[in-house]
């Protein structure tokens, strides 16, 4: 897994959302206000955190409503702040508070093989060395030794570590499997 680029093995894991039949990765999220020039406060889920501003236009996303702009880095040592396209107040920059910010899945780059970025491993069908169906993967999170995958069948919730070749055997993403050496009682 990868630690370089967004929705990877660094940080919070990103849904994918569709629009206009494209998929859509969420990279960040507008959190505050930065000035009186219709500067925004970013979380950005890219590592590293600047990278959000290689992904370029964002979609904006708030409240049913999309907007599409470019950005311009505002990063700070402490925070990282964004001037967007045609926002000049402050009252402008404050009605898009808690807008997520997506780019289409089309501008990441390409991983080296065995290496994915975390939205695509969610929803993969998880199978024991036994062919056992031990369930979906919900989500993952990092421990900092390692990601952790949060597998769930309906009844049961497991967590297997993301450690490839050791329980990680093989990942198939064009037939949606993952195959771990995992017992089925655990």
């Amino acid at each position: 897994m990868s630690r370089s680029v967004p929705a990877t093995a660094a940080g919070t894991p990103v849904a994918t959302k569709v629009s206009d039949g494209e998929r859509l990765v969420l990279v960040g999220r507008i959190v505050g206000l930065h000035g009186v020039r219709g500067g925004v406060k970013i979380e950005s889920w890219t590592e590293p955190r600047g990278a959000i501003f290689n992904y370029q236009p964002w979609r904006l996303r708030l409240g049913g409503q999309e907007h599409t702009r470019r950005a311009s880095a505002l990063v700070r040592s402490d925070r990282i702040a964004a001037q967007l396209e045609g926002i000049s107040e402050r009252e402008q920059a404050a009605a898009l508070m808690g807008a997520d910010i997506l780019v289409p899945r089309s501008q990441l780059p390409d991983l080296p093989d065995g290496e994915y970025y975390w939205f695509d491993l969610e929803g993969l069908s998880v199978i024991n060395q036994q062919d056992l169906p031990l369930g979906r993967i919900q989500r993952l999170f990092d421990t900092g030794a390692n990601a952790v995958m949060v597998v769930h069948d309906g009844q049961r919730e497991r967590l297997i570590p993301y450690v490839s070749g050791q329980y990680v055997l093989a990942v198939d993403l064009a037939a949606g499997i993952m195959r771990v050496d995992w017992d089925a009682d655990f």
